[in-house]
């Protein structure tokens, strides 16, 4: 008698165990839904935005000659483009140093009404990049630097 109680609550404690598992899945699936940002590139957010106030995130080329400073010093508006469509930006903050005409970007934000609304701008450098310690450097120098880092 005391081995089928004993398998019983074995069963028990694994159907207990398999439900609190599941939970937590669900759980942990629910709040990365909410926390989620999805990633656009211009073209994608034109032929399908996303609704009102959702956390996206807007991935594309800043447009040269698109860049202008709103009268209160820290607001920036430009265009990111992919090549395809445009999308017009507004930022209020302190720009990234990266952040300049003809590089990549990605901005934070929401969409209100055909402005993306930028509350954190990444700036990307391009494959040339060179840290500023290194940019007098001949190439030589720069091998030994890196060579005595390793």
């Amino acid at each position: 008698m005391s081995a089928i109680k004993a398998k019983h609550q074995r069963l028990v404690l694994l159907v207990i165990a398999a439900i609190a598992l599941i939970g937590a899945g669900l759980l942990a699936a629910w709040a990365l839904k909410n926390q989620a940002a999805y990633f656009y590139v211009p073209s994608d957010l034109v032929a399908h935005p996303p609704e009102a106030g959702r956390a996206v995130r807007l991935g594309g080329m800043v447009e040269k000659g698109s860049i202008s400073h709103a009268a209160d010093g820290v607001t920036v508006n430009f265009v990111v483009g992919d090549g395809k469509a445009r999308v017009p930006v507004r930022f209020t903050g302190i720009t990234p140093d990266l952040f300049v005409e003809g590089s990549g970007v990605v901005a934070e934000g929401r969409m209100e009404g055909q402005t993306f609304v930028a509350d954190n701008l990444l700036a990307k450098h391009d494959e040339k990049y060179v840290p500023r310690e290194m940019k007098d450097m001949t190439a030589q120098q720069a091998k030994q630097v890196v060579a005595e880092t390793k």
